[in-house]
This record gives structure tokens, sequence and C-alpha cells, in this order.
């Protein structure tokens, strides 16, 4: 699946680090556990690092949408 940090603060067209708790809680609600997700969509470096952190441990993998280099895996816990 596919979430757009973006989306998360479209209410105010900024992202508010006062609620940052509010973002994770989204993430955590979005996410079904064991989802593949990607992380995409304009968004402060210290919302990724947020929610990627958040999403450890629910997501089975992780892979940031880089619009530079691509696809850049965050961490993966499929079995080999």
């Amino acid at each position: 699946m596919t979430l757009d940090l973006s989306i998360l603060y479209a209410d105010t067209g900024q992202a508010k680090l006062a609620r940052l708790a509010d973002y994770e809680r989204a993430a955590l609600a979005a996410v079904p556990p064991g989802a593949e997700v990607t992380v995409t969509g304009h968004a402060p470096v210290w919302m990724y690092l947020r929610i990627a952190h958040a999403l450890h441990g629910r997501a089975k993998r992780l892979v940031y949408e880089s619009p530079v280099a691509g696809p850049v895996e965050v961490f993966n816990h499929a079995p080999c």
C-alpha cells in the first residue's frame, strides 16, 4: 500500500511538529498489520523519520519513494 504523508496534514496545509502524535496515530490507523508500505508525498524529514519509527513492528516492509533515488528500502521483516 502507499501512504502519502502529505494527506496527514492536508487540513492545515503545513506539517506541525506539535501535531506529530496525531500524524503517527493516523498512519498507524491507515496501515494494516503485516502490510508492505511505500511512504511518499511532500513532508518534512522529521515526519518521515517518526512515521517510519511508528510503523516499525506493524508493517512487514517499509519503502521510501525518493524523488531523486527512487525506492529506498527502510526495513524488511519478510522471511528470507
